[in-house]
C-alpha cells in the first residue's frame, strides 16, 4: 500500500472519528524514536519471513472461542490485539501479535516473550502507552496511520484486525482466512483488559467496525490475496 493509495482512506478515518492528524504525526515519530533508542526493531524483511502463503488473522469478536475447540492451524496464525489473550488461554503462542497496546499487555508481552513478533502501531491517542510498554518488548515492527518513515511502516487498515489483514496481504500471504471477525452487536470480551465478558457494543466501537467493513470489502476486491471469512 503506497502512502498516495492510503491518504484517501486515512482522511476519510480521520473525518468520520474526530482524530487529530498531527497527533497521529507525532505518535509515528515517537514510536521512531523508541524503537531506536531500545534498539529493538525489526524491519519488513525481518517480519516478511514469517507469513507464510497461507495465514489465519483472528479478531477478538466473541466466536473465536469456537475456532480453538479442535481446529489445527497449518500456516502463519496472527492475533490482533487482544485476541492474544485468547490464545494464550488455548495454549497456543501466535506468530505475529499486531497491536495498538489497547488489549491485555501482560499477554502481548507473554507472547512476544514465547516468540511472537510484535507489530505495534502508532497513532494519537496511545503516546503513553507506547512510552510504557515498547521498551518492554522485542522484535517490534513498528507502523503508523500517517506516511511512512524509514522504520514505521504503514500497510494500510485502521483496526488492529483489518490492519493484520492488510499486512498479511502486503507480504505475500495468498490465502488469509479470518477468525473471530463478527462485526455484530456484541464485542469480544478479549477486546479490553476491562471486560470481563462479552459486551454490547459502544458507539465509537460501531463507527470503528464499519470503517474495519469497508476497508476489507475494498481488499477482497482490490488485493492480491483470496481473503475467507471463517
Amino acid at each position: 500500500m503506497k502512502w498516495v493509495d492510503w491518504e484517501p482512506f486515512y482522511i476519510q478515518i480521520i473525518d468520520k472519528m474526530g482524530y487529530d492528524r498531527g497527533r497521529d504525526r507525532e505518535a509515528a515519530f515517537l514510536l521512531r524514536e523508541l524503537l531506536l533508542e531500545n534498539k529493538n526493531y525489526i524491519l519488513v524483511e525481518d517480519l516478511k519471513k514469517r507469513i507464510s502463503e497461507r495465514a489465519y488473522v483472528f479478531g477478538a469478536g466473541p466466536s473465536l472461542e469456537k475456532a480453538f475447540r479442535g481446529e489445527k492451524f497449518e500456516g502463519t496464525l496472527i492475533a490482533a490485539d487482544g485476541a492474544t489473550s485468547a490464545f494464550l488461554e488455548y495454549g497456543i503462542t501466535p506468530d505475529i501479535v499486531v497491536t495498538d497496546l489497547d488489549g491485555r499487555f501482560e499477554d502481548i508481552k507473554r507472547a512476544n516473550e514465547l516468540g511472537a513478533y510484535a507489530v505495534v502501531h502508532a497513532h494519537g491517542d496511545n503516546m503513553d502507552k507506547l512510552k510504557a510498554y515498547v521498551p518492554k518488548l522485542r522484535n517490534v515492527l513498528g507502523t503508523c496511520q500517517t506516511k511512512p518513515l524509514d522504520i514505521v511502516y504503514n500497510f494500510g487498515g485502521f483496526t488492529d484486525g483489518d490492519r493484520a489483514v492488510f499486512l498479511a496481504e502486503e507480504l505475500g500471504a495468498k490465502e488469509i482466512f479470518l477468525i473471530g471477525f463478527d462485526f455484530g452487536e456484541i464485542v469480544g470480551k478479549w477486546s479490553k483488559p476491562y471486560l470481563e465478558e462479552h459486551s454490547p457494543i459502544w458507539e465509537s466501537k460501531k463507527k470503528k467496525f464499519e470503517i474495519a467493513q469497508m476497508l476489507l470489502d475494498w481488499l477482497k476486491k482490490n488485493g492480491k490475496a483470496r481473503i475467507i471469512e471463517l
